[in-house]
């Protein structure tokens, strides 16, 4: 009995001894990841750039892939409605200015999508999965390419307004902490830059035209306009029930919240929409000189909150033209792999 009563008491003192020394490495281990931690922020405060090898928290890293990747399938995605008018559009320059356009995005695309998949590596996952993710409804493109696109006014509003809102949200990321990111948006806007300017040729060109034209943009302003709002997101997680830009700004990834992009959006379109003799389908819009903001009627965010679930007006044709077009192209992808593993 008594050799029985001390092995308990052996065993006892043993699992003791185990759980104690467990709890210090985890508190060792706490101590380690607050440390690094502690210096990755310290290192975004001077300024440096974080590269992929880097350490970083997991926050960061989980930020990061859910950005770069909605942007880069965005690109893609956003090819698409533009696609449509390549065959409609008036005239052979106009046919090679949207063919390029549609290029240039996919280029975006890809170019984003490499930079999101350097970030999956430690989940063993690639690019593939995030088209299977885009095609399950996990990973969500921009709700203003779920919308149609029924006349030549509105491919022409895509490349002056869209591209116009994405220059702004784009350039306040030109100096994200993340450094392949950063690199890849250096390219991206200064061709998003020539979009916008072919798109406004081709407004300006309907503005000028006859009656006909001109209530064609308007047309399209008035459908286009709630998208555009929605484009920068909620202004706050309240709105809509989630919102990632507190993660992003905290990180530096950005340095303005949605609604200060919004803003920034209608200082600079306003004027030049009514200058061109169009009204903005908004009656209560105007600058408040006092607080030095525009007061505007909210979009309705229960239909975006439809629309990022992919029940848009033109979601699942687009996601069907992406699938065929992803699962016709899979031999390629193949005899790629193929060679690349010799």
């Amino acid at each position: 009995m008594i050799a029985i009563h001390i092995t308990v008491i052996y065993n006892n003192v043993i699992k003791l001894l185990y759980r104690e020394a467990k709890q210090m490495v985890n508190a060792a281990l706490l101590t380690e990841e607050s440390v690094k931690l502690e210096q990755f922020i310290q290192r975004i405060e001077n300024g440096e750039k974080i590269e992929v090898d880097d350490w970083m928290p997991e926050e960061y890293r989980i930020a990061l892939i859910k950005l770069i990747s909605m942007h880069g399938i965005s690109e893609i995605m956003g090819a698409l409605p533009e696609k449509e008018w390549v065959p409609k559009a008036p005239s052979l320059n106009r046919k090679l200015g949207i063919m390029a356009k549609v290029q240039d995005e996919m280029g975006h695309g890809q170019l984003l999508l490499r930079v999101a998949e350097d970030l999956l590596k430690p989940y063993g996952k690639n690019r593939g999965d995030l088209m299977d993710d885009l095609f399950k409804g996990d990973l969500k493109f921009h709700n203003v390419f779920h919308m149609a696109t029924k006349t030549w006014g509105d491919a022409g509003l895509i490349g002056w307004l869209v591209d116009g809102a994405a220059i702004i949200t784009q350039t306040n990321m030109l100096g994200a902490s993340y450094g392949p990111y950063a690199r890849a948006l250096q390219r991206i806007c200064a061709e998003e830059v020539f979009h916008a300017h072919h798109g406004e040729a081709i407004i300006m060109a309907l503005a000028e035209g006859t009656e006909e034209q001109r209530e064609m943009v308007q047309d399209a302003l008035n459908r286009w306009w709630p998208a555009l709002l929605m484009f920068f997101g909620p202004a706050s997680s309240d709105t809509t029930g989630a919102s990632k830009q507190d993660v992003t700004i905290k990180y530096k990834i950005r340095t303005k919240s949605n609604e200060e992009l919004r803003q920034d959006f209608f200082t600079k379109y306003i004027p030049r929409i009514q200058s061109l003799g169009l009204t903005i389908p908004d009656s209560t819009i105007h600058f408040d000189e006092e607080n030095q903001t525009w007061i505007y009627q909210q979009p309705d965010w229960n239909e975006f909150k439809q629309i990022i679930k992919n029940k848009g007006p033109r979601s699942q044709a687009r996601l069907n033209l992406r699938r065929t077009s992803y699962e016709n192209n899979a031999w390629v992808r193949d005899a790629l792999a193929a060679v690349s593993n010799r």
